[in-house]
This record gives C-alpha cells, structure tokens and sequence, in this order.
C-alpha cells in the first residue's frame, strides 16, 4: 500500500490552492516544474485541434440527444412500485462509474503513448498534458472537459434506446431495472470529468459543489491530490473517488502494473515520466 504524507504532498505535487498562476520551477533551475509554461504541458496543449474539437461537439449532441429520449422512455414505462429497485440501481451506478474511472484512469496513466495512432493524441495526450499542468483542465470550457466521457456512453444508450423502441410493453418491464442502472451509469461517467474538473477548482466554486465535495458526495480536492503526487501511481478513481482507499488497501493497482510488466516487459508510466522531464 502506498502512503502519502503531508510532506509528500506538499514537495511532490503542485500548489494548486496557490493564486500564483500555477507555475512552480524546480528547486535550483529555472524550468517550470509544473504549469502551463512547463515545456511539455506546452506542447501537449497544442495537440488540441480542431477535428478533435468537433468529435467532441459531435459525441455531447448525440449523447445528449440519447439521454433524453432514454429519460423519456423511463418516465413513460415507470412504475412506483420499482423506486426501491432503482435507487439502488443509482447507488450500483455511482460505485461502478467510480470503479470504470479509475480502470480508464489508470490504463491511460500508466501505458501507452501520444505517438500511439489515433488513441494517442486523441485520447492519452490530455492526460499527459495534466500530471504536468493539473490547472489546465480548469481552463477548459465544457465541451473540452466533458466530449470523451459523453462520446463513451453513446453505445450504451444506443442499445438501451434500440431496445425502447423495438421492445414490447412487458419486454421492456422485464429489464427496466436494468435499464435504469445503465441509464444512471451513463449519467454518472459522463459527469465524472466535470466532477475532476471541480477537484482542481480551488476559487469561484458555487457553494453547494463545495458542499458536496466536503461531504465526499463528489471528488473532494485534498483527497484527490493524493493522486498528483509524482510519479502519479494510486488514487485514480475521480467519480466519487470512494473505492480509491479500499482499493489501495488491497494493493489493486501495483498488483495488476506487476503482472502486466511481467508478461510484456513495459515498464509503468514510462511516457508520463518522459513528459514530466521534458526541458524544450
């Protein structure tokens, strides 16, 4: 198990909590550290382009568009009866966007590469691009924070809307609790980044995200720079971020880098830490 003392915290991770525009250099250099002037955050943040851009804004309308007929759906076929099934169904859906987030989380983190085709700039990169300049995604409007984790749902509610409409009345009775749980599955992973977004956000929050975060409703934000202490290796759930100590406790994580590097020979979070240590 990985343990994180304030000392740790505080050498090993940026000062978010700091108004100084979030540029910290190393000790004895003049290079950033961390921020939006370190040399790689640079260059990451220039990967952005616009075709990019419009698979997002494509990804949120259709996604969107799927969640609300999908709602409209539920609404038509309810039943008062299923309301204890399906706050439980809400409960299962808000653990296991935890959990997927974490997976998505760490596989992202710890292998791969920007070089990769297609999945590297497209979907790697910002996570790079954040170990070295956490804030970025605070500067990021909705459209750029949110397009990946809609763009995920949408074969999900696909199915789900294909099954409304191709279904008959008691067909769709039958797996209504099902559909309920994927329903609020695809509602909590396509909030989890702006849930992350929030844990970066240490100034102008509304008080009832605030609130939320300190009740540990929603990713509170010292909990989650535990996961931004270098070399960035626990603490990748960002739903909710309540399966992150039980599953540190189990070792879930290390476990699993052990037996992959032990089959492949790839070493974990080798891109990140050549990111991390780019000078021009």
């Amino acid at each position: 198990m990985v343990v994180k003392s304030e000392a740790d915290i505080l050498h090993n991770s940026m000062t978010e909590d700091d108004p100084n525009s979030n540029i910290q250099f190393s000790e004895g250099e003049g290079k950033p550290r961390w921020g939006p002037q370190h040399a790689g955050a640079k260059e990451l943040a220039s990967q952005y382009t616009f075709g990019k851009r419009i698979q997002e804004i494509v990804c949120l309308v259709i996604s969107l568009g799927l969640m609300v007929f999908n709602l409209g759906q539920l609404c038509w076929h309810f039943d008062p009866s299923n309301l204890h099934y399906i706050i439980i169904c809400a409960g299962l859906g808000i653990i296991t966007a935890d959990f997927c987030s974490g997976v998505v989380h760490w596989a992202a983190d710890t292998w791969g590469s920007v070089e990769l085709p297609i999945v590297g700039k497209a979907f790697i990169r910002p996570f790079r691009e954040h170990h070295i300049d956490p804030t970025a995604i605070t500067r990021h409007d909705f459209v750029e924070t949110n397009g990946d984790n809609f763009a995920v749902t949408i074969p999900f509610l696909a199915n789900m809307a294909y099954h409304f409409v191709t279904l008959t009345p008691q067909q769709i009775q039958a797996e209504y609790n099902w559909q309920c749980f994927v329903f609020l599955l695809a509602i909590f992973v396509s909030v989890t980044n702006q849930c992350h977004k929030w844990s970066h956000t240490y100034f102008g929050l509304p008080w009832y995200i605030t609130l939320l975060q300190d009740c540990h409703v929603i990713l509170p934000r010292k909990h989650h720079r535990i996961h931004h202490v270098a070399p960035h290796e626990t603490y990748y759930c960002i739903t909710t971020g309540w399966l992150n100590y039980p599953l540190e406790c189990i070792g879930f994580w290390s476990r699993l880098e052990a037996v992959i590097e032990a089959v492949t020979g790839s070493k974990p979070r080798s891109d990140d830490l050549k990111w991390a240590t780019k000078t021009h």
